[in-house]
């Protein structure tokens, strides 16, 4: 990109979250994601320019240095800070405007700094090849994995119900939502392909923020807070449709949508099994753990047939799982030390930068991650590597993961040296499609130091709402998916990315 080319015409709103705005380019597979300040300080940006690069350079650090290291660097897009002309951001913003959700209009997109994080377009793959039908890609966003099990948790149910769905009953009774999802994170990280199966469906069924689907770098299928519109299934199907229709049982007519629907889960517990190459023959077994199943849940877990109970450790689930693990203490075991560093910093506020509070995250940050001993022994370094070890847990809690599908034929030669094909074991009823695809994991900004107190205060509010509303009584009842196949039934063949 020249700086004295852009034009805010090449750009298209494509998204936002709670802290940025994403804009994608009509022809480049890449994106912009620019910073959002609070309405009212619209008139008054909340930072320098010198600030606001260091935030954004922050986040390209925390996510090469530091979440590359513990996640995979196979999964991991991590940008690079732009400069952008004043005039050309504040042109966007304008043509922007009236494409964002209304509920996200409480904040407005930084027009003053004029940085930017530039990350490439994964909903518009670069192995795209026009002969062939657009991409589809699959955003999930798969929540926490585990129940806690730290001696400091004050209240039973935490060991018992996970927090996703505890924070359901929480997010409809303040009418963020109009209905509870039925899926739950347990059940997709088991490993086991029923379970897994079960948590895609209802993640389809009820995607709130966890899931969405884009096909030729448009979204397709996604819901959206507090509307109480029902999500077009059929029309997602009809979108679906045309990637499965393989092999000579699968006329047009005879294929049910439930078959389209079925085959497509299928095809995305496959990659999220897969080990791409690595050490498939190791199985990180959650069994002995006691923390795999959520009395939430409406799987019922006596209807469990064949397949393990565990992930591939090199999968993209086994990783951000074991990430998300470096939380042992629970925000209730880890307040008191976050106290503890903060009541040092108010004694010795320089000793802020030695602490790497604000980063940078560096190798330093990491290797203090990785070697901090398993005893408190009173120290503040102590106490703040336990802190910075939480936050790492809650960026990988609150990731996304993209999958990116693009029919391929399997007897073609690619020509980007993607011509190693892996076999993976599906369950579908003819000779399936052959697909390439690629994973990546987003959303891995650094979670601020200062966001503790308010992570305690909205666990507390959550599980007591979930107490007091009686939790699991009034959950809807559900029936698991029927079991899948055998795997002797067909192979899928995959191009890994």
């Amino acid at each position: 990109m020249e700086p004295d080319k852009m034009d805010e015409n090449d750009w298209k709103y494509h998204g936002e979250g709670n802290k940025s705005l994403v804009v994608s380019h009509v022809l480049l597979p890449k994106v912009l994601r620019l910073l959002k300040y609070p309405a009212e300080d619209s008139e008054n940006p909340p930072q320098t320019t010198k600030q606001a690069f260091r935030q954004i350079q922050n986040i390209v650090d925390f996510s090469s240095n530091v979440m590359s290291s513990l996640l995979g660097d196979k999964f991991i897009h991590s940008g690079e800070v732009v400069k952008l002309p004043l005039e050309f951001v504040r042109q966007l913003s304008i043509k922007v405007q009236h494409q964002r959700p209304a509920w996200r209009c409480d904040k407005v997109m930084d027009i003053y700094s004029g940085c930017a994080l530039c990350l490439p377009n994964l909903t518009s793959p670069a192995l795209h090849q026009p002969s062939h039908a657009a991409p589809l890609c699959i955003e999930i966003k798969p929540k926490c994995g585990f129940l806690p099990s730290s001696k400091h948790v004050s209240k039973d149910i935490k060991t018992k119900v996970c927090r996703f769905c505890m924070h359901q009953h929480y997010k409809v009774a303040n009418g963020k939502w109009k209905r509870r999802s039925l899926y739950c994170p347990l059940d997709l990280f088991s490993g086991n392909r029923q379970r897994m199966h079960f948590a895609i469906r209802h993640l389809i069924e009820e995607p709130q923020n966890n899931f969405k689907i884009f096909k030729d770098a448009q979204c397709i299928y996604s819901s959206k807070e507090g509307a109480d519109d029902s999500l077009d299934l059929t029309s997602l199907l009809h979108h679906l449709r045309p990637y499965f229709l393989y092999g000579n049982a699968r006329i047009n007519s005879h294929m049910t949508n439930k078959v389209v629907l079925n085959d497509f889960i299928q095809v995305l517990v496959n990659i999220l099994l897969s080990t791409g190459g690595g050490d498939g023959g190791v199985v990180m077994d959650r069994r002995g753990e006691g923390r795999s199943f959520c009395d939430a849940s409406p799987f019922n877990r006596e209807r469990i047939q064949h397949g393990s109970q565990g992930l591939p450790t090199s999968s993209v689930l086994s990783r951000i799982l074991q990430t998300q693990m470096l939380d042992s203490l629970d925000i209730e075991g880890l307040f008191p030390l976050y106290h503890r560093v903060e009541q040092h910093l108010l004694d010795f506020p320089k000793e802020r930068c030695r602490l790497q509070i604000d980063g940078p995250y560096n190798e330093a940050f990491l290797q203090k991650l990785q070697k901090c001993p398993t005893e408190d022994d009173g120290s503040v370094d102590y106490a703040v590597t336990r802190v910075h070890q939480y936050r790492v847990a809650m960026t990988a809690k609150d990731c996304s993961i993209m999958i990116t599908l693009v029919p391929s034929d399997e007897e073609e030669e690619d020509k980007d040296g993607l011509s190693t094909q892996k076999r993976i074991r599906d369950f579908l009823l003819s000779r399936p499609p052959a697909f390439s695809y690629s994973v990546s994991i987003l959303d891995l900004d650094p979670k601020p130091f200062d966001s503790i107190p308010r992570q305690l205060r909205l666990d507390q509010k959550i599980v007591s709402g979930y107490l007091r509303t009686g939790g699991g009584s009034a959950l809807p009842k559900s029936t698991p998916s029927p079991p899948a196949p055998g795997p002797e039934d067909c192979t899928l063949l995959f191009h890994p990315v």
